[in-house]
């Protein structure tokens, strides 16, 4: 651990902190925090802040509430777009039951299991990801649209990218956090910008993706703008997605994906990690893209993967593709997450289901060559390739269907998870859209 409790005094006097956030992450992936003086801090550092869990979707009842917050010292940050006097700091933390049991419906506790598992195997696992999302205009009540006066590319600049100042200042914000980010820039649809997250330790990288997540719309909106990680915000462009670049590191931290050796540089470690996640991808692809809306960037024609597929080139219309990068940086790239998934439970999944995929000794299938977006399903079909789930109906008929969820999720967070997904589908398939006026009310 890299601060004592001792540290974090040391930099609440020093930087003139005042009020603490303690946050943490509900099942469905959004933040959540109590803030606290710095009166409150020791109390705090001893884990003896206590929250009303019932208060919390998929948490408790109101018979069992009382829960408690153990902050990770090393998740401490201030917050730099807060005022400079009376600062305002961060520290994530872990849910626990009064017996000082983990609690399991925390997610950031579900991951960490996952990761043990993987430790215990000799593996350490490392993530980076690509986080896209969008900047709308508000209106003069402050409230969002989907308008964009900008009409950019991808890798356009400024005048054609409006947004380029609001996502300068994000990064700034970012880095002065301690963050690293590799690369930022404009993407495909008007509106929409890619951040890119420094490679590393998987738990880091889901807490920081929370993190960043609440940077975006809080630097967005003193710009005047409103953003959003909703993974299609609008028909006929394109969706928000979120790649996840995977790999695995042994006890000397050398990475096991790369193989001098063999023909494509992919150690055999990596492709059956790899057919781990492609055989279990069906049931993760409720975590993976958990809204209704996430179906509708899952649609051929929108640079999103249609298909469960793997491709041994830099094939971006695969489920999965090997970057060109390989030795120390070889990975593989999940490109079906989008930017609404709770990034610990995506996480945990997508690592339970590689390290199930080495344990079985899984053989990838042949790999998936050309623009798979222009394939049609016979073509498919004949190939043995399965579609991913087109609705959320489906996602969920598969979520129940594979027991390695399950056993990942624990039974609170996969009763919870479904019931709620369940609910959410019925009342989508009971809701009259626009479309549906507009296609039928004169007509019939």
């Amino acid at each position: 651990m890299r601060y004592s409790k001792e540290d974090i005094f040391r930099m609440v006097e020093e930087e003139d902190v005042e009020f603490i956030r303690l946050q943490f992450t509900d099942i469905f992936g959004v933040l959540k925090n109590t803030a606290i003086t710095v009166s409150q801090l020791e109390k705090a550092l001893d884990n003896r802040c206590v929250f009303d869990g019932s208060s919390i979707a998929g948490f408790v009842g109101v018979e069992e509430s009382d829960m408690y917050l153990y902050p990770d010292r090393d998740t401490f940050e201030i917050f730099p777009w807060r005022p400079q006097q009376g600062k305002v700091a961060r520290l994530i933390c872990d849910v626990h039951l009064p017996d000082g049991t983990a609690f399991e419906g925390d997610p950031r506790h579900i991951l960490k299991n996952v990761m043990k598992e993987s430790e215990k195997m000799g593996y350490s696992f490392r993530v980076g990801p690509e986080c896209e999302f969008f900047l709308f205009q508000m209106d003069d009540e402050g409230r969002p649209t989907l308008r964009t006066q900008e009409a950019g590319g991808y890798f356009d600049i400024a005048p054609l990218d409006t947004g380029e100042n609001v996502r300068r200042d994000i990064v700034l914000n970012l880095e002065e956090m301690g963050f690293c980010v590799e690369a930022s820039h404009h993407e495909l649809a008007p509106g929409q910008h890619e951040i890119d997250l420094e490679y590393q330790d998987g738990l880091r990288t889901a807490d920081d993706i929370m993190t960043f997540r609440m940077a975006v719309k809080t630097l967005a909106k003193r710009h005047g703008y409103h953003a959003t990680f909703m993974p299609k915000p609008r028909q006929g462009i394109n969706g928000s997605g979120m790649h996840v670049n995977m790999s695995l590191a042994g006890p000397d931290g050398k990475n096991v994906f790369a193989d001098e050796t063999d023909p494509l540089g992919l150690s055999r470690t990596a492709r059956q990690f790899m057919a781990g996640i492609l055989s279990h991808m069906k049931g993760m692809t409720l975590l993976t893209n958990p809204l209704v809306n996430s179906y509708k960037r899952l649609v051929p024609g929108c640079d999103a993967p249609v298909s469960i597929s793997w491709s041994e080139k830099s094939n971006r219309s695969s489920l999965i593709r090997i970057p060109s990068s390989r030795g120390a940086e070889t990975r593989i790239e999940l490109r079906s997450p989008d930017s609404a998934a709770n990034p610990y439970l995506a996480l945990a999944v997508c690592l339970a289901a590689g390290l199930d995929g080495i344990r079985r000794g899984l053989k990838e299938p042949e790999s998936l060559e050309g623009n798979v977006f222009q394939m049609d399903w016979e073509k498919l079909q004949e190939r043995k390739v399965e579609l991913l789930p087109r609705t959320m109906g489906e996602a969920i008929e598969e979520f129940q269907k594979d027991p390695l969820i399950r056993q990942v999720l624990g039974d609170h967070i996969f009763t919870e998870y479904l019931e709620a997904k369940q609910d959410e589908w019925v009342r989508f398939r009971a809701a009259v859209t626009d479309w549906e006026r507009e296609e039928y009310l004169y007509r019939f």
